[in-house]
């Protein structure tokens, strides 16, 4: 699917938060574009059955439209084509939410799928941080090793310049732990960038700034 095709919805400035961004290196290729206000659409294809699920869950709870494509060098293993993913989408969602003028700022999400709980909370603050505690290192979820959640999570954060701290609180399925954990940080975005109408066109910051 060519990205360019991918739909917007204007904020009620009428500009429009997509962006699209394609990375090449000698070990992966990526391209990506993230409508912050989407419909929850997804076109994603990274070759890896699971990472594939995890992404379009961040897509569909969090109302954004993602297409992703991605391919690398799978033959040494799924770090590189995870971290640079992340890498891709992180600057992707920075570079479509811009000054991040009007918006909530900060979001959180509690969510549980059976009998696995996650809590995330974020803060669009244009500094990357994270506390991730997956409890998955060490074990595959499905097809992609556990530290490689921890990981994508990581490295989204610092690329999308969020303050993010996520944590399975309960859970025994690797695979349920790891999907609460996407379907919660979908939902705190999708609340953190939402036009807040009280302080429309305002920068949530008492800096004036959330870009230096």
């Amino acid at each position: 699917m060519d990205p360019s095709k991918v739909p917007t919805a204007p904020l009620a400035t009428g500009e429009p938060r997509v962006a699209s961004l394609q990375r090449k290196t000698a070990e992966t290729s990526v391209a990506a574009t993230v409508n912050l206000d989407g419909q929850g659409r997804h076109d994603v294809a990274t070759g890896n059955g699971f990472l594939d699920h995890l992404v379009s869950q961040l897509a569909r709870h969090g109302l954004l439209d993602i297409t992703l494509q991605a391919q690398g060098d799978t033959h040494t293993g799924w770090h590189h084509l995870t971290e640079d993913v992340a890498i891709v989408l992180g600057r992707a969602f920075h570079q479509a939410l811009g000054d991040a003028r009007g918006i909530r700022r900060m979001g959180h999400a509690i969510v549980p799928l059976d009998e696995a709980l996650a809590l995330v909370a974020v803060d669009c603050s244009g500094r990357g941080y994270s506390v991730v505690e997956t409890t998955l290192d060490g074990v595959m979820v499905e097809t992609l090793p556990g530290d490689l959640v921890r990981h994508f999570l990581e490295t989204f954060a610092v690329e999308g310049r969020i303050n993010l701290h996520a944590k399975v609180v309960a859970g025994v399925s690797p695979h349920h732990k790891a999907e609460a954990l996407f379907k919660a940080l979908a939902r705190a975005l999708r609340d953190a960038v939402e036009p807040d109408p009280r302080a429309a066109g305002e920068v949530p910051s008492t800096k004036g700034t959330l870009t230096s």
